[in-house]
C-alpha cells in the first residue's frame, strides 16, 4: 500500500492525508474544486509546523539527554515524520480534482459529507477509475457501510473506517464491517492503520455504529439543554469535564467534529431508525444554517481565533 487515495478535502480528508503522508505514503488528494485544495494544503501546512514546535526539545534537556529518550516515550502525534521538514511530508500528496489520478492506487479512503447523494456519486467514480482489487475505506460517520458497498460496484472490498478528529492524534479507529465485506478487505484495512500506528476495533454494521449511534444523542441532548435555557453551554461542558472526567464537553466536541456533520448525521440515524430520539435539536439547525459550524468556520458555541 504504497500510493493511498483520499477523497474530500474537509477536516477529517485533510486529517487522514497529512497522517498517511508523515507514515512514507504517497497520497492522491481529490476535492471538487483548486480553492478547497488549496486551502487543505495551507492547513496540513500549518499542522505539520505546529507538531514541529512540539519536537523541539524542552530547554532545560540537553541534546544528549534528548537522545537518550527510548523513541516509545515520544507522543506518536511528535513522532509521526519525525526529522522532515513540512515540504518534505507535502511532496508526497498530489492535490487534485482528477479521479483519473486513482489508476494506480492500493487504497482509498473516502471522506466526503454526510449527504447520500454526495457519497453516492463518489463511489460509482471511484468504481470507474480504480483498480479493481482496490480497498475503499469509508470514512463515515453515521450511513451504512452496506448501503455504500451497494453503490460501490464492488460491495466485498468496502469497509467502514471511522477515524477519529484530529486523525494524527488518535490511535484508535472504528472498523465496521458491512454485509459483504470480506475478511481480505477486512484485513487490509487493519494492515493500512498499523502503519499509521493505529489499532481498529471491528464491529457490525448499524446505522452511527457504536461510536456515533450514543455520541450524536448526547451532543444533541446537551443543545437542548441550552436551548431549553437549564444552564449556558460553557457550564454545560464544565459539568462534564469536572464531574465525569472528560477532556471536552459535549459542546466542544461539537464544534470540533463540525455542527454541520453532527447535523447530518442526527438527519442520517434519525432516517435509518425511525426513531425520535435522533429528531435533530431546532437550535442545532439554526446554527449550522446561520453558518456557525464550530471551529471550521471560526465560530459554534465558541468563538475561534483561526478557521481550521
Amino acid at each position: 500500500m504504497e500510493t493511498i487515495g483520499v477523497i474530500g478535502a474537509g477536516v477529517m480528508g485533510v486529517g487522514v492525508a497529512q497522517d498517511l503522508a508523515q507514515h512514507g505514503r504517497q497520497v492522491i488528494l481529490i476535492d471538487v474544486d483548486d480553492a478547497t485544495l488549496a486551502r487543505a494544503r495551507q492547513t496540513i501546512r500549518a499542522n505539520l509546523r505546529m507538531q514541529g514546535l512540539f519536537r523541539k526539545a524542552p530547554i532545560a534537556q540537553t541534546a544528549a539527554q534528548v537522545a537518550a529518550q527510548p523513541p516509545a516515550t515520544l507522543p506518536a502525534a511528535a513522532a509521526a515524520g519525525a526529522g522532515e521538514s513540512s515540504a518534505q511530508v507535502l511532496a508526497r500528496i498530489t492535490f487534485t480534482t482528477d479521479y483519473a489520478r486513482l489508476v494506480a492506487v492500493d487504497f482509498v479512503v473516502e471522506n466526503v459529507i454526510e449527504k447520500w447523494p454526495v457519497k453516492e456519486q463518489v463511489y460509482k467514480l471511484l468504481d470507474a477509475h480504480c483498480p479493481p482489487a482496490c480497498v475503499f475505506g469509508a470514512n463515515t460517520s453515521a450511513i451504512s457501510i452496506t448501503r455504500i458497498g451497494a453503490a460501490s460496484g464492488r460491495p466485498d472490498r468496502v469497509v467502514g473506517m471511522h477515524f477519529m478528529n484530529p486523525v494524527p492524534q488518535k490511535t484508535m479507529v472504528e472498523v465496521i464491517r458491512g454485509f459483504h465485506t470480506s475478511e481480505a478487505a477486512l484485513a487490509r484495512a487493519l494492515e493500512l492503520l498499523a502503519l499509521l500506528d493505529k489499532e481498529g476495533i471491528v464491529v457490525e454494521d448499524m446505522p452511527g455504529f457504536v461510536t456515533n449511534r450514543v455520541l450524536m444523542l448526547t451532543i444533541n441532548e446537551a443543545i437542548f439543554v441550552v436551548q431549553d435555557r437549564v444552564a449556558p453551554h460553557e457550564d454545560v461542558d464544565r459539568i462534564f469535564k469536572t464531574c465525569f472526567g472528560h477532556k471536552m464537553g459535549p459542546l466542544e466536541t461539537g464544534d470540533l467534529i463540525g455542527l454541520d456533520t453532527i447535523l447530518y448525521s442526527l438527519e442520517v440515524l434519525y432516517e435509518s431508525y425511525n426513531d425520535d430520539k435522533y429528531r435533530p435539536c431546532p437550535l442545532l439547525r439554526k446554527m449550522v444554517d446561520a453558518g456557525l459550524h464550530g471551529r471550521k468556520s471560526g465560530r459554534g458555541f465558541y468563538t475561534y481565533d483561526t478557521v481550521d
